[in-house]
């Protein structure tokens, strides 16, 4: 009976990965441990695991994108300086909804990397050679919903 259970939710699996997310719930609740299809629940798992960890990384290199943008792109500054400040206010709203201290120090060990990364997408966008190489901004800055850098 439990192998069929199983061998019916890879199944599903295959067919209607929600419909599978639902029975797996079902399961769960009811404690039917030795009925869960475990290897698709562990593919799952640690795939919601990695989605998170790229929408963290994804709305930290939003933010240095327009930081970026707020402090060096003074051609374009008084046409789109309060455009830019809401989007670093809405990338942060959504960050630090999601942040707990894994993500915190993943990011922080990572900012060089994500800088670079929006530092190349600002400096195609804004035709600017002037960028810093290295992050002017710390981990701490980019959280704070009242941080702006000094112009």
């Amino acid at each position: 009976m439990t192998l069929s259970t199983v061998n019916k939710l890879k199944k599903l699996y295959e067919i209607d990965d929600y419909l599978w997310i639902i029975e797996t719930v079902k399961l769960l609740k009811e404690r039917r441990f030795n009925e869960l299809d475990v290897e698709n629940l562990i593919e799952e798992l640690d795939d919601l695991g990695q989605e998170r960890q790229n929408q963290v990384k994804s709305l930290l290199k939003q933010i240095i994108i327009h930081l970026l943008l707020l402090e060096y792109w003074h051609n374009e500054y008084e046409r789109n300086h309060r455009h830019w400040q809401g989007e670093i206010l809405n990338f942060r709203d959504q960050l630090n909804d999601r942040i707990t201290t894994n993500f915190y120090n993943y990011l922080n060990e990572n900012l060089s990397i994500i800088y670079k990364k929006a530092r190349k997408y600002v400096a195609v966008k804004s035709g600017l050679e002037t960028l810093p190489k290295e992050c002017p901004y710390t981990l701490a800055e980019l959280l704070d919903e009242d941080w702006f850098p000094k112009n």
